[in-house]
């Protein structure tokens, strides 16, 4: 296919598929979904116990990472909430914490009020779509691939989304940078070598490890 005008109009014409079916899903499956995904993230990435987390607050019926945000308070993690600074700004991470104080940000979204701007050593990123390639189609603004893009070494990229997001292809560009998993409902899938393989939540706990921890050499930590 090719970019310009017709990838543009095909992933927006996508993009509105995904989100009207994702929104017309049953509130009792996504809630089934949501545990699911949650008890996978728990158990097949501890690695981000010791780590800042950045999640996103739930938007338009999609993958809602609170409960988990919660549990890893708990267990040590640091988390953050994403800000936009402008429209092609990567964005800012703000720290957050159970309770703290929040103000509305972009697209009413609440962020938190006044606190520590972090550097996430991970992301749980949301998706609109995501593709076999590890690639994601997320709202059209481009600002996680502005933001990962601005990040040396990556984060720790983890996509989170319901099957029914799953698509054969996004037609990934070179902007776009493809996640180190994709998390559903089925499981926790890897991308190795451009392309998707199940994983259990043990070897999950190691790769992540492994991952985490080559790129936190390449910064010195």
């Amino acid at each position: 296919m090719k970019m310009t005008t017709d990838l543009a109009q095909w992933r927006k014409s996508q993009r509105t598929e995904l989100l009207n079916r994702r929104q017309a899903a049953a509130v009792a499956d996504r809630q089934l979904w949501n545990e699911t995904i949650t008890a996978l993230l728990e158990h097949g990435f501890p690695i981000l116990q010791k780590l800042v987390v950045g999640f996103c607050w739930p938007y338009k019926a999609e993958f809602d990472a609170r409960p988990v945000a919660h549990f890893l308070h708990n267990h040590g993690s640091r988390l953050a909430l994403p800000a936009v600074v402008s429209a092609n700004a990567p964005l800012q991470f703000h720290e957050w914490w159970p309770d703290v104080a929040m103000k509305p940000g972009a697209f009413e979204l609440p962020v938190p009020d006044n606190t520590k701007i972090l550097m996430p050593d991970a992301l749980l990123i949301p998706a609109v779509g995501f593709g076999e390639q590890g690639d994601r189609l997320g709202y059209g603004g481009g600002f996680f691939d502005r933001t990962l893009a601005a990040m040396a070494p990556q984060p720790l990229k983890i996509g989170v989304a319901f099957e029914l997001s799953r698509m054969l292809t996004t037609y990934p560009q070179a902007h776009d940078i493809p996640m180190d998993f994709i998390v559903t409902e089925a499981g926790i899938h890897i991308i190795e070598n451009g392309s998707m393989r199940l994983v259990d939540t043990v070897e999950c706990a190691m790769v992540s490890r492994n991952i985490v921890t080559e790129r936190q050499l390449q910064r010195g930590l």
